[in-house]
């Protein structure tokens, strides 16, 4: 477990995302081509990410279980990141959260946290600054939803700057009026920009 920063109460990484990535070139399409060598979960979020491999949930619960015991003593609510691209079809955010919903017993709520806005891709956005304001007022809080001094567990599947994260644990301090907030990002990026 990888120890995150931020202004939540407590934060956890389940591991790196990758052990290695090596520059290959470029391929016939002028693309950068890389051998990269996963961790284990980064293996299992990759697939389930990008190949939407639904047989890699339990793996990833399995591991989640193992790293945080008491997660459902600490936490009233289970809270997924909503996707930084739209995809109707397939959520593996929301899909991770609602089995470690159903392995703990904490309550899942899909769409506490509403989408207002497209953001712009923030892997090219280096200055922390610039990506806190690229996030602004792009996430809200559900009105239907009352989490007034509940204990919040935050899901994401990769952790790289924070900044995703921060802007929405500051929407539930502030407007969800939350006692507490955890964030449980699957992996992290080896660096931090």
């Amino acid at each position: 477990m990888i120890r995150l920063i931020g202004n939540w109460k407590k934060g956890w990484a389940v591991d790196l995302h990758t052990e290695s990535s090596i520059y290959q070139g470029v391929n016939e399409f002028g693309h950068d081509r890389y051998e990269t060598k996963r961790t284990e979960m980064g293996e299992y979020v990759y697939k389930l990410k990008y190949k939407s491999d639904l047989s890699v949930i339990p793996q990833i619960i399995e591991i989640i279980i193992k790293n945080i015991k008491g997660t459902d003593k600490i936490t009233d609510a289970i809270v997924p990141v909503p996707p930084s691209k739209p995809r109707a079809h397939f959520k593996p955010v929301y899909e991770v959260a609602e089995a470690l919903s159903k392995k703990t017993g904490v309550p899942f709520f899909k769409n506490a946290i509403i989408k207002q806005k497209k953001t712009p891709e923030l892997k090219s956005i280096t200055d922390p600054t610039k990506r806190q304001n690229a996030l602004k007022d792009v996430f809200s809080l559900s009105p239907e939803i009352d989490f007034n001094n509940k204990k919040v567990l935050l899901i994401d599947d990769l952790f790289r700057s924070g900044a995703t994260l921060k802007a929405i644990t500051s929407i539930l301090y502030y407007y969800g009026n939350v006692q507490d907030v955890y964030v449980l990002t699957l992996t992290k990026t080896r660096s931090n920009r």
